[in-house]
């Protein structure tokens, strides 16, 4: 038997083991889940907004007035220190400009599950909209460059690891009535997303830029979330970038089951489509079926790892390509989608260690969506 074949055997028996654990309910809801495989905590919603909402606060009661506003406050302090302006009043200017732009249903849930956790409806508000203020790698394979030519999408996370935000950390799943089932590798009492794949096999990934104050449109996370909840291709995604007002300066890597994948580059006036295998001046050389978005020292490295495995990466082998250096310290979390099957490998930040350095844990979105059915009250 070749190597090859032993890898893929061996990326097959994984699959057996991890999928043959069934996640364990820890609680309950008349519209959702609290549930947990492996030790990481998994969250599941359905219904309307406010529906969804008052879920999310009712199983993570204990955990959110820990987030918002005590990691908000963390958050200021730092803010300040660093800037000498007065991160509260930021908050208030954004959510004023952006807001206008931002759908009513997320603002309903947002609403809802404050309400049901018992912070304030300005802190539910303002832990959903700070992530504007703060401004990590991302990187797409296929066809020729991965093992089985099925895409593999790599998205990191390099963010305030040091507020141990990664005590919050679970994986939600989103259930909207009317709208497109979808996974978040998200945070407790956060709504939107910034790493995120839906039951049609579209992923996305963010990587903030500059443009601090450019907030009259709708917040990325939210921007993302509604890309998530309306598309089911790259181009019908790339469609919702170009029709939606937007904020700040981004850079994302989206990816489709179909084989697409594209980077983008976002400002408020400019939006730019990286096409596989399209160089770009500002980056390393970009091998073929590629899409690759880093920058700096990181960026060289990424390059080197990505022609050193080429024709070669499978979702193991990218987990060693997005170690460190290409994570930084900071790395706060890590996820490999592989949008053609829906499976997720994810693994958030210990302690004291970035997340490329911690244990990964798989699942499958189909699989979680089908086990809510099951075990749903609805």
């Amino acid at each position: 038997m070749s190597a090859r074949s032993l890898l893929f055997l061996f990326v097959f028996l994984f699959n057996i083991v991890v999928f043959g654990q069934e996640p364990r309910i820890i609680a309950r809801d008349p519209h959702g889940l609290l549930a947990e495989t492996e030790g990481r905590r998994i969250l599941f919603m359905a219904g309307n907004p406010e529906q969804m909402g008052a879920a999310h606060g009712r199983l993570l009661a204990s955990p959110i007035p820990q987030v918002t506003p005590r990691t908000v406050a963390l958050v200021a302090g730092g803010y300040y220190f660093s800037t000498g302006k007065w991160f509260y009043d930021r908050l208030a200017e954004i959510l004023a400009r952006s807001q206008p732009h931002t759908p009513e249903r997320f603002l309903q849930e947002c609403l809802a599950m404050g309400q049901a956790a018992g912070i304030s409806e300005r802190d539910a508000l303002y832990g959903n909209f700070f992530p504007e203020l703060f401004h990590c790698s991302g990187v797409a394979v296929k066809g020729s460059a991965t093992a089985d030519g099925e895409v593999l999408h790599a998205r990191v996370l390099d963010y305030m690891a040091d507020i141990n935000l990664q005590k919050f950390a679970l994986l939600q799943v989103f259930m909207p009535n009317d709208f497109n089932a979808w996974l978040s590798v998200g945070y407790a009492s956060f709504v939107g997303t910034v790493t995120a794949i839906n039951e049609h096999g579209l992923a996305i990934g963010e990587m903030g830029g500059r443009g601090e104050g450019q907030w009259d449109g709708m917040p990325m996370a939210f921007l993302l979330r509604d890309i998530m909840e309306r598309a089911k291709t790259v181009r019908e995604a790339i469609e919702i970038f170009k029709n939606t007002p937007r904020t700040c300066e981004y850079y994302y890597v989206i990816s489709d089951r179909s084989g697409d994948m594209v980077g983008v580059y976002a400002t408020p006036n400019i939006l730019q489509i990286l096409e596989a295998g399209e160089q770009h001046p500002q980056l390393p050389q970009v091998p073929k079926d590629t899409v690759m978005i880093s920058a700096g020292d990181r960026a060289k490295v990424l390059s080197e790892r990505l022609h050193e495995k080429f024709g070669d990466i499978t979702p193991q082998l990218m987990i060693d390509i997005i170690r460190r250096p290409v994570a930084m310290r900071s790395n706060l979390h890590n996820a490999i989608f592989k949008p053609a099957t829906l499976d997720v490998w994810f693994a958030h930040a210990g302690t004291r260690s970035p997340a490329c350095d911690m244990p990964y844990t798989q699942v499958n979105l189909g699989k979680l969506i089908e086990f809510y059915r099951a075990n749903s009250n609805q």
